[in-house]
């Protein structure tokens, strides 16, 4: 749906640029549903699921438009439809077809999923450690002057992603000398902990963009054999 500040003329342009995309999607979809061999294992496919959730808003939102059923007046089933129509972004997934980057970064996340899963539990380990130190040193120990941004444990959190990542946005910050200090050791171990499955992801992410490169270049030489011998 187009936003409401729009000016009508661009209200109208932003409904026909919207309905020759989704019928273009559509029929898309329904063209490669009708072609496929196993009808099943289609709509099982992560793509095809996306593409079903994101096209489907836009007719329910017409067929309720219709029947005299705006979409804002439908509360939280209308919230639940806009949820859905977000599913569009991923539709740039499908530029992976493409562009031989986005095929690396695909097959390098499926190869190094342990070394994802292993990234996933340092952080997740190392934030419940230092958050709970950070709250207890800068609001749990201070009772005449606490710091409000370690109110809570989630709270102090965030400031521990930033640290271990090294961001550093600056809107969170210890005051106290012991909190400085434990945001000292967290920012150390935080590279130290990225660092070790970070490394082996890199070295896939080259050896599977390699692969892909190879398997491009043989690809190309059968099409150059094959137009050859035509």
């Amino acid at each position: 749906m187009p936003p409401p500040h729009l000016s009508p003329l661009s209200r109208s342009v932003f409904r026909i640029m919207e309905a020759v995309c989704i019928g273009w999607f559509t029929a898309e979809c329904t063209l490669r549903f009708l072609v496929a061999r196993n009808k099943w294992d289609f709509l099982r496919r992560p793509l095809n699921i996306i593409d079903i959730i994101a096209i489907t808003p836009y007719y329910v939102t017409m067929a309720l438009a219709g029947a005299g059923m705006p979409g804002a007046g439908l509360g939280v089933a209308g919230i639940f439809l806009r949820v859905l129509r977000m599913m569009r972004v991923f539709w740039l997934m499908k530029l992976a077809r493409h562009f031989i980057g986005l095929q690396t970064l695909g097959l390098t996340l499926r190869r190094c999923y342990r070394e994802m899963v292993m990234l996933m539990v340092f952080v997740f380990v190392a934030m419940a450690i230092y958050s709970a130190l950070a709250q207890l040193l800068e609001h749990g120990l201070d009772t005449d002057s606490p710091n409000s941004d370690y109110a809570s444990i989630p709270a102090a959190a965030w400031w521990v992603i930033i640290s271990m990542t090294t961001v550093g946005y600056g809107d969170v910050y210890p005051v106290t000398v012991a909190g400085r200090v434990l945001g000292g050791f967290c920012v150390v171990s935080g590279i130290v902990l990225l660092a070790l499955p970070i490394t082996f992801i890199y070295h896939s992410f080259v050896q599977c963009y390699h692969e892909l490169k190879m398997r491009s270049a043989r690809y190309a030489r059968s099409l150059v054999a094959v137009d050859i011998m035509r």
